[in-house]
């Protein structure tokens, strides 16, 4: 197996960029989630306001997160987020471990996107891994997966329950509810890897990937 995709999302439920490389801390990939879309104290999602999965988060040079193209303490980002999701929202930067719905890390395999047949950017993915029989992935949860010659180690809880979110076309944001049907009647709701990362390091497309024992 290998690392067949690295994501990251910089701005919590906006649109992700893919990474040739990144660095996997003990929360997650650097970098991930480090802003919020915040209303009255709480966080804004997609699930509510899809349209800002139209909005591209990604990374300057000097890590500032940037919302397509803008820094993202740049009144012209706020006005973007705003606009997406019609309410006098405030962008938020975060750094604590409750920025995740559960775990720091989602990961995919090939196997079990080809299964489903649906883009695999529906599931907001952290890492892809490429070379999975099938709907393997789903007999690995308490066992660990170590990434790399650096020899990261990922330790994969179970399997994550999906949401509305995945209903919602990545590209258009048109609403399609039989995805979620579909997850349900086939997949018991759950669909993909909540994991956390147990040894930290670099990690690149191509690294080999290897399923261990959790001990």
């Amino acid at each position: 197996m290998h690392v067949a995709e690295i994501w990251r999302y910089p701005v919590k439920s906006l649109g992700g960029e893919r990474l040739q490389e990144a660095e996997l801390r003990m929360d997650g990939i650097a970098g991930d989630r480090v802003v919020s879309v915040v209303y009255g104290g709480r966080v804004v999602t997609s699930r509510i306001r899809p349209a800002l999965l139209g909005l591209r988060g990604s990374t300057a040079e000097d890590g500032t997160p940037l919302v397509d193209g803008v820094p993202w303490h740049d009144p012209r980002a706020l006005e973007a987020v705003r606009a997406a999701t019609g309410g006098d929202v405030e962008l938020v930067a975060d750094d604590s471990l409750e920025r995740f719905d559960v775990l720091p890390l989602s990961v995919a395999s090939d196997g079990a996107l080809a299964r489903i047949g649906l883009d695999g950017r529906r599931f907001r993915p952290n890492l892809v891994i490429g070379g999975v029989e099938g709907l393997a992935e789903r007999q690995w949860p308490g066992r660990m997966l170590k990434i790399g010659g650096g020899a990261a180690y990922v330790a994969v809880a179970r399997l994550r329950p999906r949401c509305v979110m995945t209903t919602f076309d990545p590209d258009t944001q048109e609403q399609d509810r039989t995805v979620l049907r579909r997850l349900v009647d086939e997949y018991e709701g759950r669909f993909a890897l909540d994991c956390s990362v147990v040894v930290a390091g670099t990690i690149r497309v191509g690294d080999t990937v290897e399923l261990r024992p959790a001990t």
